[in-house]
C-alpha cells in the first residue's frame, strides 16, 4: 500500500518505534525521555528506539523538528533511509547533523538528484564511515563534494546509477577502503583508472555489471594506481582475452577475485574455466568465492601445462613457459575407461566338460542359468553355481541369488564358473 506524501522523519520515527509498535528495550531506564513542550509534544514520552534505525519506504519527504530529532537520535550509530522520497539534501542534512554519532547512512533510490548539495549541507556527514547511494542518480559533483567532507569514509556505495563516464576529482580520498559502484555503464578502463586516482587506498572494488571491455594498462602503471587492491570484482564484465586476466598479477596486494559470466570463459568447461583461471593467477587464494587450497593449485597448474602441451609455440602464454620451469614437462593423462565391464569371456566347468564362453554381465544368475541349460542339460531347478576367481583368498562363491546381477560378483575374463547338479 502506497504511504502517504509529504510525511516527515520525525512523524515516521514516532510511528515506528512507539511502544505499542516496536516494543524494544535497551535496558531498564534506557528509553528517551522527552518533556512536553508547552504546546504538547506530538509523540509518546518515551520511545524505545535502538542505535540502528530502518525507516525505508515510509514515503519521507523531509526532517520534522530538528530539536526532537537531536533528542532522540544522540545514541543512533547508523540510519536506513532508503526508498523513500527525500529530494532535497537540505532536509537529509537537518537529519544528519542532529544524530551525532552517526556512521553509517543509506540515501539508496531517494531522488536526490533533483536539488544540489551545498558545502555547508555537506559538512553535516563527517562523522559518517559508510555511505550508500545506490539508484540516487547522485552527480560526480555531490560523490566529490561529500568526500571533501567526509574524511573518514571508509566504504562508498554508488550502484544503479546510470554512470558512462567517472569524473576525477583534484583532491585524492585517502580513507576509502570499499568502493561498490556495480551495475553502471562503465565500458572503458580508462574511466575505471581514475577511482585508483581518486582512492589511492583501495583495498575491494566491486565492478560487477559494468560491461568493462578490457584492462588497457601497462603493468607497472597498474601497480601504482591500484598499489593496495586486496579484491575486485569482475563479474559479469566484458573481458574476452586471456592478457586481462594476465593484468590482474600486477596489482601488488590482489588476493580475491570474481570473475563469473565474463565473455572470455564462455567455450570453456566449468572444470577448465576453474584451472586455467587459477593456474594464471599465482597469488590469488580466493577466486569466486572459494578459496583455493595448495592442492588445487598444483593440480590447477599441471592442468595449464597439459592443456597448452600440443599447441604451437607462438600461440602459448608466458605462464606456460614459467610452469615448465616448476615441474617440468608433462605427459598427458592416461585415458582410463572407468565405465563397468559389459561381458566376460569365462571358463564353464561342468563334470569334466570346460566350455569357454562370452557371458553378459548385466543379466542376472536366473538368466545365466537359461544360457548354460543346453550345454550342460540339466534343469535351471536343479542347477548350482559357483564363480571363482583365481586371485579371490576364500575359494569359489555360490552364486545364490537368482535375481542378482552377474557384474555384483565382479566377474573379469579368466574367471571360471563351475555348475553342479543339486543332490537328491
Amino acid at each position: 500500500m502506497d504511504q502517504p506524501s509529504g510525511r516527515s522523519f520525525m512523524q515516521v520515527l514516532c510511528e515506528k518505534y512507539s511502544p505499542e509498535n516496536f516494543p524494544y528495550r535497551r535496558g531498564p531506564g534506557m528509553g528517551v525521555h522527552v518533556p512536553a513542550t508547552p504546546q504538547g509534544s506530538p509523540m509518546k514520552d518515551r520511545l524505545n528506539l535502538p542505535s540502528v534505525l530502518v525507516l525505508n519506504s515510509c514515503g519521507i519527504t523531509c526532517a520534522g523538528d530538528e530539536n526532537e530529532i537531536a533528542a532522540f537520535c544522540a545514541h543512533v550509530s547508523e540510519l536506513d533511509l532508503s526508498d523513500n522520497k527525500l529530494e532535497d539534501w537540505h532536509e537529509v542534512s537537518k537529519i544528519v547533523s542532529n544524530v551525532p554519532h552517526l556512521e553509517f547512512l543509506n540515501l539508496s533510490s531517494n531522488p536526490l538528484n533533483l536539488s544540489v548539495l551545498e558545502r555547508t549541507c555537506a559538512g553535516s556527514f563527517s562523522g559518517v564511515r559508510k555511505l550508500v547511494l545506490n539508484n540516487s542518480k547522485a552527480s560526480w559533483e555531490t560523490v566529490h563534494m561529500l568526500l571533501q567532507e567526509l574524511p573518514e569514509l571508509e566504504e562508498l556505495f554508488l550502484c544503479l546509477n546510470d554512470y558512462e563516464t567517472v569524473s576525477c576529482s583534484s583532491i585524492c580520498c585517502q580513507s576509502l577502503k570499499l568502493l561498490h559502484i556495480t551495475d553502471n555503464n562503465l565500458q572503458d578502463w580508462t574511466e575505471i583508472r581514475k577511482l585508483g586516482v581518486m582512492f589511492p587506498s583501495l583495498d575491494t572494488l566491486i565492478l560487477a555489471n559494468n560491461h568493462l571491455n578490457a584492462i588497457e594498462e601497462p603493468d607497472d602503471s597498474l601497480a601504482r594506481l591500484f598499489p593496495n587492491l586486496r579484491s575486485i570484482s569482475l563479474h559479469k564484465s566484458g573481458l574476452h582475452s586471456w592478457e586481462d586476466i594476465d593484468k590482474l598479477n600486477s596489482f601488488p596486494k590482489l588476493e580475491e577475485v570474481r570473475l563469473l559470466g565474463i565473455p572470455l570463459l564462455q567455450p570453456y568447461t566449468t572444470e577448465e574455466r576453474r584451472k586455467l583461471v587459477i593456474a594464471r593467477l599465482p597469488s590469488v587464494s580466493k577466486l569466486n568465492g572459494s578459496v583455493v587450497t595448495d592442492g588445487e593449485r598444483e593440480d590447477s597448474e599441471r592442468f595449464f601445462i597439459r592443456y597448452y602441451v600440443d599447441v604451437p609455440q607462438e600461440e602459448v602464454p608466458f605462464r606456460y613457459h614459467e610452469l615448465i620451469t616448476k615441474y617440468g614437462k608433462l605427459e598427458p593423462l592416461a585415458e582410463v575407461d572407468l565405465r563397468p565391464q559389459s561381458s566376460a569371456r569365462v571358463e564353464v566347468h561342468f563334470k569334466d566338460q570346460v566350455e569357454e564362453m562370452s557371458i553378459r554381465l548385466d543379466q542376472t544368475v536366473a538368466e545365466l542359468k537359461k544360457q548354460l541349460k543346453s550345454l550342460v542339460q540339466l534343469p535351471t531347478s536343479n542347477m548350482l553355481l559357483y564363480h571363482f576367481d583365481h586371485e579371490a583368498p576364500f575359494g569359489p562363491e555360490e552364486m545364490k541369488y537368482s535375481s542378482r546381477a552377474l557384474h555384483s560378483f565382479g566377474i573379469r575374463d579368466g574367471d571360471k564358473i563351475y555348475v553342479e547338479s543339486k543332490t537328491k
